[in-house]
């Protein structure tokens, strides 16, 4: 990532001016992780704050049967990781994809928003949003059945022309919806038989999206 880009992204996450984002950039330090790496495991001190600027990471721990357990996920425009002091992991944090992200120590973050009332407010305003985000995700988590939550990922994973590409893979579907790779399997194959979704090489195309949108409640 070249630093205007990385410039263009801290003004964005933080909605302030360049100037303010260039002033910050110094601070930052843009790190990739491949699929399925392990960025930081349970119980890691945990120094710096995150800005996801590109694919998801994954929130997880071993449950008491063993069975690994997704608490979150974070996507693009989401932060995670310690604030204001350094911390502790409580869970391990796994990319889902490859994963393109910003770090910065939770203290300098501190320091700098204390010294800096537009990139205080911003931090709270995109801290504010992920919170709502957070609560509805738990909303669905609750309210939806398990074969609803799978039709609502899949919504989310598709872009504009509804499409994911590459198609999502059972097993993290499943984490995302919090439920069985069994259940998870059996509501795709079912939206495949109904001709809702379609898979093939390149990816998963989603044909009826109002009707899939239907059938998550």
């Amino acid at each position: 990532m070249h630093r205007d880009e990385r410039i263009t992204a801290i003004a964005a996450m933080f909605d302030c001016a360049p100037a303010l984002a260039a002033h910050v950039e110094p601070s930052m330090q843009a790190v990739s992780f491949a699929h399925k790496a392990v960025l930081a495991h349970q119980g890691d001190p945990s120094e710096h704050c995150w800005l996801v600027i590109g694919g998801t990471v994954h929130i997880q721990v071993n449950g008491i049967d063993g069975q690994r357990v997704q608490l979150a996920y974070h996507g693009p425009g989401e932060f995670f990781g310690a604030y204001p002091e350094p911390a502790t992991h409580r869970a391990d944090m796994v990319a889902h994809g490859a994963v393109d992200l910003l770090r910065i120590r939770c203290t300098e973050l501190a320091a700098l928003a204390t010294r800096e009332p537009a990139l205080a407010v911003g931090l709270a305003r995109r801290l504010a949003r992920q919170l709502d985000l957070s609560l509805d995700r738990m909303a669905a988590q609750t309210t939806l059945s398990a074969p609803g939550r799978i039709h609502a990922e899949l919504l989310r994973l598709a872009d504009a022309e509804y499409r994911i590409v590459p198609a999502p893979q059972i097993t993290a579907l499943a984490l995302n919806a919090n439920t069985a790779r069994e259940t998870a399997s059996r509501a795709v194959s079912a939206l495949e038989r109904r001709g809702i979704v379609e898979r093939s090489e390149r990816g998963l195309t989603i044909l009826a999206p109002r009707m899939l949108r239907d059938m998550i409640y």
